[in-house]
């Protein structure tokens, strides 16, 4: 068996877990999310998909904000609803990052599929802070970023990786739907 596909096992395994706390609100999900996000850099790295690498040790830092974010005894964060306006920059803001980095990747380096990496990547950006945030619409950007992610993964043969995202989309219809519920209990 080879470092990479360990790598890959290890950071799918600690993945579903961060997943599982995280649909139930639980701030423990933030340290397995930060020992995933740190074995795939290496793994993305490898695989010349060095956006999905920058993305992971995003990751890290976020499990880091979510892991203080979460846990704050005394001011408890609850799930929260932007309004319209706030998405529509995320979404130009993305779209013109995504192009941005995607034309730099694609021109200076051997990156595969470069404006496809980066599109997931800077959404996934974006999507990470909503999460940290508990703002219910960030699962709707996980729904979609998912199951683009799983499409960009296969056709690279990172195949468990590939079905983690298959099953991170999934868990995201359960999870946008359960924080929905738990939202509506307190409005």
């Amino acid at each position: 068996m080879s470092l990479l596909l360990i790598i890959e096992i290890v950071a799918t395994a600690t993945s579903l877990g961060y997943l599982f706390l995280l649909i139930r609100q639980n701030s423990w999900c933030w340290p397995l999310a930060f020992v995933s996000a740190l074995l795939s850099i290496y793994h993305f790295y490898e695989s010349k998909l060095y956006a999905e690498s920058i993305l992971y040790g995003y990751y890290a830092l976020i499990a880091v904000y979510g892991w203080w974010s979460w846990s704050r005894p005394k001011t408890p964060l609850k799930i929260a609803v932007w309004k319209p306006e706030y998405h529509i920059a995320i979404i130009l803001i993305g779209a013109a990052a995504s192009i941005g980095l995607g034309y730099f990747l694609a021109t200076n380096t051997d990156a595969d599929k470069p404006f496809l990496d980066t599109a997931t990547t800077i959404f996934s950006f974006a999507a990470s802070i909503l999460e940290a945030k508990k703002v219910l619409s960030g699962w709707v950007y996980w729904i979609i970023i998912n199951g683009v992610t799983a499409g960009l993964y296969f056709s690279k043969s990172i195949n468990i990786y590939a079905a983690l995202m298959v099953v991170y989309f999934v868990m995201s219809i359960i999870g946008y739907q359960q924080w929905r519920k738990d939202w509506l209990r307190t409005v």
